[in-house]
């Protein structure tokens, strides 16, 4: 580990790339975006890059399209090759935040070969939040808006702001199959941080309570990115 952390301190440029994992309702997607812009590096998930690929009619995309459409899992090995692609253009040079792989340790060793991944960090958050996050969540049928009755309330109850559809809430935001969703995440991430933690520093970021601002919790990633020298002073935000 001494050696891994000297060699960093010895890099040149930012060049920072990591892993960002969270649970279902964590706010992940928020975070990942906003420390992104802070440490100036881009944000790549994976969802983005298959609708990218599709949105191009690249032979990647036409591939990927075709799982899709059938409802199946992308192949690991047709992720590593986008994944691969999208890496090696320019405004990844400068490192990358990845959100939504790897799912398995089998797409982490894949990962291991295409990429040097500098430190994952690690969302943790009580259950009750996530629950009261997700649960109150409301999607419009028509615009895909999203809403949350106790954050963000739409103006007349059940209707979107924006375009006048209803808004619904999606099954797996219940309560009971949220717990199911935190249980599965639970039992597929394990493996994942304890592979990690035999290589990289895994850094837990804590959101003990429900109204903690999205720029309090990215600050407390940087701190923690800055104690172990994965990242030096940024400029403020």
């Amino acid at each position: 580990m001494d050696k891994i952390l000297r060699e960093r301190r010895e890099r040149k440029s930012l060049n920072t790339n990591l892993i960002i994992f969270g649970p279902p309702g964590a706010g992940k997607g928020t975070y990942t975006s906003r420390l992104a812009t802070r440490l100036k590096i881009v944000s790549i998930a994976t969802g983005d890059m298959f609708r990218e690929e599709i949105k191009r009619g690249t032979t990647l995309g036409k591939k990927v399209a075709d799982f899709v459409n059938q409802g199946a899992l992308v192949p690991d090995e047709i992720v590593v090759d986008i994944l691969e692609k999208r890496i090696k253009e320019p405004n990844s040079k400068k490192g990358f935040i990845l959100d939504g792989y790897p799912r398995t340790v089998q797409q982490a060793q894949a990962l291991d070969k295409i990429a040097k991944i500098d430190a994952v960090i690690q969302i943790i958050v009580p259950e009750w939040i996530i629950i009261e996050r997700l649960s109150n969540r409301r999607i419009c049928r028509n615009c895909g808006a999203i809403y949350n009755l106790r954050f963000l309330k739409p103006k007349i109850e059940g209707i979107c702001d924006k375009c006048g559809g209803q808004l619904y809430q999606r099954e797996d935001d219940k309560p009971e199959v949220i717990k199911e969703r935190l249980k599965v995440y639970e039992k597929q991430t394990q493996p994942l941080i304890e592979y990690y933690k035999r290589k990289i520093p895994v850094i837990e970021v804590e959101t003990p309570q429900i109204e903690t601002p999205p720029e309090t919790i990215v600050e407390k990633m940087i701190n923690e990115l800055k104690k172990t020298n994965i990242i030096k002073t940024i400029e403020p935000q």
